[in-house]
Order: C-alpha cells, then structure tokens, then sequence
C-alpha cells in the first residue's frame, strides 16, 4: 500500500481537531487570583519605575561628561592661548634683543 496525500478535508478536519485541544486546554487552567495578579502589577510598576530612574540617571551621566568634556577642552585652549601671548614678545623686548645682538657683531669687529 502506498503512501495516501491527505486530502484538504483531511486536513482542515486535522486543523480544527488540534484547535479544540488548545481552547480545551486554555480553559482547564486555574483563573488567576485577583491578589497574585494585583501584586504582579505592583512589581511590575516597581520595575518600570526603577527603570525610568536608572535611565534618567544614564542621561544624567552622559549629559554631565559631555559638559566635563567641554569644559575640559576649554581650560587647555585657554592655557594654549596663554602660552602663546606668553612666547609672544613685546615690541620692546624684539627691539632689546635686536639691540643686543648688533652690539655684539659691533663689539666682534673691532
């Protein structure tokens, strides 16, 4: 005997049997007790709760080494800019020092 392809009302019929043993087993579980349903909520909320704040406590982070960053970046580009005006001579000292330097090739050549 060969094998027999099920026909499509085999089929269905398989189908409808197998979702009438799943609502059968649906229904024979115990309904949930309003207490133990209340106090998943209750957890439920904590969770979220507890969530949201570590999330809001990530931000706060983030935000305020974003801002350290800033200001870090600030303070080295105020300390480059004050080593610059430092290295920066004064006309007077450029002219002492162009000064000094021609009285001694002056000084060389006597």
């Amino acid at each position: 005997m060969a094998y027999k392809e099920p026909s499509f009302q085999d089929r269905a019929a398989l189908s409808a049997q197998a979702k009438q043993k799943a609502l059968e087993k649906l229904k024979a579980q115990p309904p949930i007790d309003p207490a133990v349903a209340e106090a998943r909520a209750a957890a439920r909320a904590a969770k979220e709760v507890a969530d949201a704040k570590r999330r809001a406590d990530k931000l706060a982070a983030a935000e305020q080494a974003k801002l350290d960053k800033i200001a870090r970046a600030e303070a080295a580009l105020a300390e480059a800019a004050a080593a610059v005006e430092r290295a920066q001579l004064t006309e007077a000292e450029k002219k002492a020092a162009r000064d000094a330097r021609y009285a001694a090739r002056k000084k060389g050549k006597r």
